[in-house]
């Protein structure tokens, strides 16, 4: 084992017992000021730390009202909006942790996930998802309580309330019994237990991930304490709550402040980004890989004179993002280049940002090292952080006055990493989960007795210190020649060499060589498609276009060339089907599900191979 790096700051001590009381501190320090924000029908409808804890108050009332006990759990099953936070912060007031489920889950995933933590109780979005654990209600035999956001239409189905009469309740309750909120805030200490997240599952059945209070206090003022992020700025919040990096985002701005805009449906972002003018924003890569297919496919398409400009534009902007790497300042002529590059392309690649934006954080995934010099250059600064579920997500993350493309950042203060023989990534500190929810065995396996969490991700500590995460353990490809390949490194690569390309698959374990499955990028190629002057409207056609396909080809043959033999691919193929969370392929992470995915495609990856001989 290598010897570890550590960031441990002085000061970074546990100033809260528990976020709850992290967020009364909150409350009590600025309690006029915006708290969140969500979309109503005609603007933002903005919302007061004061009001919003009058409504958390209700909520947590309302729980202990239906008999919910400290330490018990309630899951939430919605798309992330205000009411999730309002209710997240509730039950950590009522003593009780929260179970965080996809909306994207089948009703038989959210029955697995309730069993498993025995959840007394469920707030949901809506009356589909209600429907959704209904359906599944007579194999729950713990879950007593439903709790709808949405207003309820027609009569309440047996053990259904809405949130308006859970918070009715709640303030009948604080009436009668006034003092009961607070003799269960005095018992929640550092180590009770705050959220239960369960993996994505890539392989096998999802694992509860047990976070402490201390867990979330201690990562939240490890970031206040690198200052990147301050009461000054403004944040934008679309992530699914049910997942740890919305989560970091959403428990961070209670400490530190920050007003943050609030909505969860993916399919009006980009709409919204213009209005709410974020500071920075937290997003996972494949945000950033649609925005960048889309802005070169723009770039790109049109007049001869467009794409010239678009071209000469990147080539300013290229040459000051190598400088400012570097930590220098562009000389003047550049600079002034830069400035008429800025006016009349960049700005309006910002614009799509909100216009505003000083940095985002990517995580959840790999990001391209090219995708992130490519927006640098544009004037937009990606910096990527890494962490797991496992460790409370932000493990490292670089900062806008110390970054590295291509790497994951220094460990935030107190965080030790260390790399293994093996070149295991390991990770130790107080963000480390308690355990594996009644997975001792499994808990076992993963952290071991000196405390080290073994992550399964591939990594290596450059001499500034920053990690450079370099593929997966279980990923990892050994070709029939004996050779390790990191599949990452080519996959992120192509993805940044062409717009036309959605999510890529390298497969070649104890096989003679590699090739590749690629979707297509839906935006990319029709916008391909029209600049051809090809009537063809479906992608499920598109995939099977000889000249697309000859496109992506050279998009390959290009990342190759970088490449040494053995980790090239020699063939691709290019799926009719998009990969999705709806058709199992992806996580709700939107993580390429390998096996799944190789098991789908089994008969075309055998084709590659067939005449060839293959070591099993």
């Amino acid at each position: 084992m290598s010897e570890a790096t550590t960031s441990m700051t002085p000061g970074a001590e546990l100033s809260y017992a528990s976020v709850v009381h992290m967020w009364r501190g909150r409350v009590r320090s600025t309690p006029m000021l915006t708290a969140m924000a969500s979309r109503g029908p005609k603007s933002w409808v903005t919302m007061s730390w004061q009001s919003a804890d009058i409504r958390v108050r209700k909520i947590a009332n309302g729980l202990l009202s239906l008999g919910v006990q400290p330490g018990e759990r309630v899951a939430i099953l919605s798309n992330t909006r205000v009411e999730w936070v309002l209710a997240d912060i509730a039950i950590l007031h009522a003593g009780a942790a929260t179970t965080t489920v996809y909306p994207s889950n089948t009703a038989e995933e959210c029955a697995y996930i309730l069993n498993d933590c025995a959840a007394v109780a469920i707030f949901v979005e809506n009356e589909s998802q209600m429907e959704k654990v209904l359906s599944q209600k007579s194999e729950l035999p713990n879950l007593k309580h439903i709790i709808v956001l949405d207003p309820l239409q027609g009569e309440n189905p047996e053990a259904v309330l809405s949130l308006e009469d859970l918070e009715s309740a709640g303030k009948a309750h604080a009436a009668a019994h006034p003092d009961h909120l607070d003799a269960v805030l005095v018992d929640i200490s550092s180590e009770s237990l705050a959220t239960l997240i369960y993996t994505s599952g890539t392989t096998g059945k999802p694992k509860g991930v047990r976070l402490s209070h201390d867990a979330w206090v201690y990562i939240t003022e490890a970031l206040d304490q690198q200052g990147i992020i301050t009461a000054n700025d403004r944040q934008f919040l679309f992530l699914p709550l049910s997942h740890v990096l919305a989560k970091i985002a959403q428990v961070a701005f209670i400490r530190l402040g920050v007003p943050t805009y609030i909505d969860g449906d993916v399919n009006r972002v980009s709409a919204l980004l213009p209005e709410v003018r974020p500071t920075f924003m937290v997003a996972v890569p494949r945000v950033f890989e649609k925005a960048y297919n889309r802005i070169v496919q723009q770039g790109t398409s049109g007049s001869p004179a467009k794409a010239a400009l678009f071209k000469w534009a990147l080539g300013v902007g290229r040459e000051v993002s190598k400088i400012k790497q570097q930590h220098r300042e562009p000389p003047r002529w550049l600079r002034m280049r830069f400035q008429v590059a800025d006016r009349l392309v960049f700005s309006k690649v910002r614009m799509a940002f909100g216009g505003e934006c000083r940095f985002c954080i990517s995580g959840g995934a790999p990001l391209s090292k090219d995708i992130a010099e490519f927006f640098h250059a544009c004037g937009l600064l990606l910096l990527e952080g890494y962490g797991m579920t496992e460790s409370t997500a932000a493990s490292t993350v670089n900062t806008p006055e110390d970054y590295i493309f291509g790497t994951v950042g220094r460990p935030v203060p107190g965080v030790e990493i260390s790399i293994a023989d093996d070149g295991e990534v390991l990770i130790r500190g107080r963000t480390v989960m308690q355990g594996y929810h009644e997975l001792p065995e499994k808990t076992a396996e993963t952290i071991d007795q000196d405390g080290w969490l073994h992550t399964g991700d591939l990594g290596s500590l450059l001499p500034s210190g920053h990690l450079q995460i370099t593929g997966r353990k279980k990923d990892l490809i050994i070709t029939a020649g004996g050779k390790n390949i990191a599949p990452a490194v080519f996959q992120n690569q192509l993805k940044a060499a062409s717009p036309l390309v959605g999510q890529v698959l390298m497969h070649g374990d104890r096989r003679n060589f590699c090739v590749a499955l690629i979707t297509l990028d839906e935006d990319g190629a029709r916008a391909w498609a029209d600049e051809q002057g090809i009537g063809m409207s479906s992608i499920e056609e598109l995939a099977t276009h000889e000249g697309l396909r000859n496109v992506i080809q050279s998009a390959v043959f290009r990342v190759n060339e970088g490449l040494p033999r053995y980790q090239t691919v020699k063939d691709i193929h290019i799926c009719s089907e998009p990969w999705s969370i709806e058709n199992g392929l992806l996580t709700p992470s939107l993580k390429v599900k390998r096996s799944t995915v190789e098991s789908r495609y089994a008969d075309v990856l055998n084709a590659f191979y067939a005449g060839t001989i293959a070591k099993s």
